[in-house]
């Protein structure tokens, strides 16, 4: 199953290498069982996203590691896939950026026969580089973003929606972020996703789960919201978010809850739906040796 990881660190950049390279099960540790690509997503001094992603395992791409050691910024999106749709190419890799934005999904959507459709009316389908579900999903949500006059929230939702209405969903959870803001998503409940507020007091980061195990010192003082597909337990405070909850984190690290979507899907997917190949990558227990 895909890994999704965001943090706003609110005014002050910070680096990313705690939970990138350095963990004893860091994300390029994480790879070794979701090795269809790896990707980070960062915003430099001037606000301008930079992507480094490759479709092959973070372990294994020395410019993964070379970039998580320097990066520096106040909004980061990471992502090791595990492939549902689309071939292993970088066009097809997480993180995707758009008008300014960054995007990772993890979830799986089927029949997107509409969705393209959708596109075009919308004039959208020029923002689809590669042929995966998550970034047609991201090209609606930016579409929608700008029927609503630039609206995030709007946007995600009329999105979402139309998502939920027309299509086949099994997951949409997603994390979107701008040099000043992060929203995430967890809908349906297929997938887990959890909130960890840091930004009132600040300690140590140094936990553990049976997959992320981070160690950070900079963020010792240094206050952060993190959005994870799961806990990182020995750090008090996780959330899991409901389904159908959406998140905003502020460039003040204040977190603000809706929930749009109080409601399944109505195709709402199992796994029995899936094909064998999606059924496998998105199923927490799968997972792939290297």
């Amino acid at each position: 199953m895909c890994r999704l990881f965001g943090l706003h660190a609110g005014a002050s950049p910070v680096t990313a290498s705690f939970w990138l390279i350095d963990a004893p099960d860091s994300l390029r540790r994480q790879s070794h069982h979701n090795p269809d690509g790896a990707g980070i997503g960062v915003f430099d001094a001037d606000g301008e996203p930079r992507l480094d992603k490759q479709p092959i395992a973070a372990y294994a791409d020395d410019e993964f590691t070379r970039d998580a050691r320097t990066a520096r910024s106040r909004t980061f999106l990471a992502h090791v896939r595990y492939a549902s749709v689309g071939a292993h190419k970088v066009t097809n890799t997480h993180p995707f950026t758009m008008d300014g934005r960054i995007f990772a999904h993890n979830g799986t959507l089927e029949d997107l026969d509409p969705l393209n459709e959708r596109l075009r009316e919308l004039d959208a389908s020029g923002l689809v580089l590669g042929d995966t579900d998550s970034e047609r999903m991201f090209a609606l949500i930016t579409a929608e973003i700008r029927r609503h006059d630039g609206s995030v929230p709007d946007g995600i939702v009329a999105a979402v929606g139309w998502i939920a209405d027309h299509l086949g969903v099994f997951s949409v959870n997603l994390i979107l972020g701008t040099p000043d803001e992060l929203w995430a998503l967890r809908y349906p409940a297929n997938h887990e996703l959890y909130v960890l507020d840091r930004s009132a007091h600040p300690a140590p980061l140094a936990v553990a789960s049976p997959r992320i195990r981070a160690h950070s010192p900079e963020l010792a003082d240094q206050p952060a919201v993190v959005v994870a597909s799961e806990p990182m337990d020995g750090e008090t405070g996780w959330r899991l978010m409901d389904s159908g909850e959406l998140v905003h984190v502020a460039r003040d690290l204040t977190i603000t809850s809706t929930r749009p979507f109080p409601h399944a899907p109505r195709h709402l997917l199992t796994l029995a739906d899936l094909s064998p190949t999606a059924a496998a990558s998105q199923s927490p227990a799968a997972q792939r040796t290297t």
